[in-house]
């Protein structure tokens, strides 16, 4: 009896884990089947979307065809309260998004970039893929460095919910010198992207099914304003940035805002975010 007591209670510790559900975990049945919940769905998604790609933290310099840098970072973003959450439990007005970013140096001020990112209190996961070219690196002295940026972003291990954020990023910076290998960049920008989220066959409490309106790619923006700075001192690299996402607005009331509030029904709270980064530059 003693033995198999003591196998239950590891079976208990191994798949503990597994079925548990930590507090920002998505749980889509909680918007339910009313009157809202389409409207819900789509501003929960422009919302997830918006803290999924809140960082660029990177100038708009190129690090070089022979370059290479791998960066620890950390986002703080405001949630807002008047947008919908589903999650397990209620939201205490932010988030913090870790993430690990590495970029690539390539011929022609091009680079390639990759950033894990994790939902903090979560299973979710966001992976992105970036391409990078800067225009004008001080081709032109006195104009601003300039640089282009395609970037796409897919939320990882989700249980019913499909959301893919792409975007295009326009910046300028300027590097200047303040002694030997020691450099500070400030730099700004703003980032357009496209959310696409679609949702499974979701049940409900009573057992009723219900699907959610998909939204469809570039036809949902988030328009994203930055400004940051960069500060390099050898091979060690130090940045922080601010952002603020508008997300446009959605069909259909919402819940929790009536008509007779002083914000129109569809329209969608912007998203503030604050991130940083520690990192080396070879």
């Amino acid at each position: 009896m003693r033995t198999f007591s003591r196998w239950m209670a590891l079976a208990v510790l191994v798949g503990g884990p597994a079925a548990y559900a930590d507090r920002n975990d998505i749980v889509l049945s909680q918007l339910g089947n009313g009157g809202t919940a389409n409207a819900d769905f789509q501003a929960f998604s422009r919302t997830l979307a918006a803290v999924v790609t809140s960082a660029t933290l990177t100038p708009p310099k190129s690090l070089g065809h022979a370059g290479f840098a791998v960066n620890a970072e950390l986002g703080v973003v405001g949630l807002p309260s008047d947008t919908y959450l589903p999650t397990e439990r209620e939201q205490t007005g932010s988030v913090l998004v870790p993430s690990i970013h590495v970029r690539k140096g390539l011929p022609f001020s091009i680079d390639l970039g990759a950033r894990v990112g994790w939902l903090d209190r979560s299973s979710l996961f966001a992976a992105t893929g970036e391409i990078r070219w800067a225009v004008n690196e001080g081709f032109i002295a006195w104009l601003p460095d300039i640089a282009l940026r395609l970037h796409a972003t897919q939320l990882l291990n989700t249980r019913n919910m499909h959301l893919t954020a792409t975007g295009l990023d326009a910046s300028v910076g300027k590097q200047f010198p303040i002694g030997g290998m020691v450099t500070l960049t400030p730099y700004g920008g703003i980032d357009l992207t496209g959310v696409r989220s679609r949702a499974d066959a979701v049940r409900l409490a009573d057992n009723a099914v219900v699907t959610y309106e998909e939204l469809k790619g570039f036809s949902n923006i988030n328009t994203r304003f930055y400004a940051g700075g960069r500060f390099i001192g050898g091979a060690l690299q130090l940045g922080a940035e601010v952002s603020m996402a508008t997300l446009g607005s959605v069909d259909g009331a919402r819940r929790g805002v009536t008509a007779g509030s002083s914000v129109p029904a569809g329209a969608l709270s912007s998203v503030l975010a604050f991130n940083a980064t520690l990192g080396l530059d070879f």
